[in-house]
């Protein structure tokens, strides 16, 4: 599933491709995808401005002007891309020259600078979905999220109130959506590693007895920030089949310090340890038995 840092470049490819445009036109090519596309899609869109493309966590948000928002789950497979141009930071999609069979929803647009075009969204596995709401209030994937590991209000002092007295595993803690938003195995994994705290240790035993973050899950905030803002700046990671428009990829997992990496020597330097992997409530962990500690 793609994670912050790839939702994240598929908004910044769209932004100003569409921000400004009109949606003359929605052809809906399927009636679902992993779930029924909302009731009267397409005409509570047509002639809407498109006003901004933000992010919430995982999600894409599409406000238009009739105070509406668009919101898309990629899934494992969903994309974005437009039929007359590459963009330029493209997202994600499953196989370079996706089949016309895989374009489940298409928008004609027109924008004041760029012209008349086709968005398309493609999802071989249709794993993805797309809702529509007005108020965020209304929206189910978004009630109950917590902060943004890129915002002002996430910290190690916010961690610690919701950590205080929790015994479950730090990794799982990290991966709950109303923890921190937007984290998934990958950069968990690497945050974990950059702070060198064993994933298996109780989220608890980062908090002082007096509710106080301990060093070690400053530095775990502090990690959990950088590798974020490093993988954005790289177009993400690429995993698999992934592809950008253009056929190519991100370029984070070259830079993969644990994840997916068993075996291997552990690349922090003066460590003698061996990346070692086991499985945390269905999903594998990768880490160094050496220099990943417990607090």
């Amino acid at each position: 599933m793609p994670e912050l840092p790839e939702v994240e470049t598929v908004r910044r490819g769209l932004e100003p491709w569409l921000v400004g445009a009109r949606i003359d036109k929605v052809v809906l090519n399927r009636p679902n995808l992993r779930f029924p596309f909302p009731e009267g899609l397409a005409s509570a869109i047509e002639g809407q401005t498109i006003v901004s493309v933000g992010r919430r966590a995982k999600y894409l948000l599409i406000l238009l002007s009739n105070g509406k928002t668009v919101l898309s789950h990629l899934g494992m497979t969903g994309s974005w891309r437009f039929a007359e141009h590459p963009i330029d930071k493209p997202p994600r999609y499953y196989e370079p020259g996706t089949e016309p069979k895989h374009d489940h929803m298409v928008w004609d647009i027109s924008h004041p600078e760029h012209g008349r075009s086709h968005l398309i969204y493609a999802d071989p596995r249709r794993f993805g979905f797309i809702d529509l709401f007005e108020d965020v209030e209304d929206c189910a994937y978004l009630k109950g999220l917590g902060p943004e590991p890129l915002g002002n209000d996430f910290n190690a002092g916010e961690m610690a109130e919701k950590f205080t007295g929790k015994k479950t595993p730090i990794k799982s803690a990290l991966l709950d959506q109303r923890v921190v938003a937007g984290l998934g195995n990958i950069y968990v994994a690497e945050a974990l590693h950059r702070s060198h705290i064993l994933p298996t240790v109780l989220a608890g035993t980062l908090v002082t007895a007096k509710g106080k973050p301990k060093v070690a899950l400053e530095d775990l905030a502090s990690a959990v920030r950088q590798v974020l803002i490093e993988a954005i700046e790289v177009g993400g990671s690429t995993l698999r089949d992934f592809r950008n428009a253009e056929g190519g990829t991100g370029y984070f997992q070259h830079r993969f310090a644990v994840y997916d990496r068993e075996g291997e020597p552990c690349p922090t330097p003066m460590c003698t340890g061996t990346i070692e992997r086991i499985v945390q409530s269905g999903r594998s962990t990768f880490y160094c038995p050496v220099c990943q500690k417990k607090p």
